[in-house]
């Protein structure tokens, strides 16, 4: 009879322990992100050929002058995503906009859904296979963001004032998991 009544409890705190230990590890790992998909198809920066002079005839504006080009858009950079933890695919681009600002462009990117994953401008070189898959966090890199979805077209501000001298490499940053799911290495224009 002590057998069953100690026997009682004891399962309540197994059952107990298996239900909060579930909890955490659905909310750590978030398995249901193997199959889920999210796809982000955002306008664009053009990268152009610089727009023709004013013509002499053409009334002149306060904006433009004869001997001034207009401003445009400046490729600084690209690269073209590797697989590193999980398939990933797509190119990337770094791109000074005609205002100044500073923005990278994520063109047909194709990748897992994770948890907690970020977008890095990185000081690190890119590696292919596991030896690079932990590399990124080892040294300065600057955080542009979650990844808005795991498919398409996406486009990340780099925060003004950003030293951009050294940064040579992309991420898709596992932030919890501290993993690249994969990475660009960024070519100068």
């Amino acid at each position: 009879m002590l057998a069953r009544v100690v026997r009682k409890p004891l399962t309540w705190i197994i059952v107990g322990l298996l239900v909060v230990g579930g909890g955490f590890g659905l909310y750590w790992f978030q398995p249901w992100k193997l199959v889920t998909s999210k796809t982000v198809n955002e306008t664009l920066p053009s990268v152009g050929a610089a727009l023709p002079a004013p013509s002499v005839t053409a009334t002149p504006s306060a904006a433009a002058t004869p001997d001034a080009p207009a401003p445009r858009n400046t490729l600084l950079a690209a690269g073209t995503l590797i697989t590193h933890e999980h398939t990933t695919s797509g190119t990337v681009r770094l791109v000074r906009l005609a205002d100044g600002r500073t923005q990278l462009v994520v063109t047909d990117l194709s990748t897992s859904d994770g948890p907690d994953l970020r977008v890095w401008l990185t000081d690190r070189p890119v590696i292919q296979g596991r030896d690079g898959w932990h590399v990124f966090d080892d040294g300065r890199y600057v955080e542009l963001g979650r990844l808005k979805g795991n498919r398409g077209n996406q486009v990340y501000d780099v925060p003004a004032g950003t030293d951009l001298a050294g940064l040579v490499s992309v991420t898709i940053w596992c932030k919890r998991f501290a993993v690249s799911f994969g990475a660009a290495e960024l070519a100068a224009a």
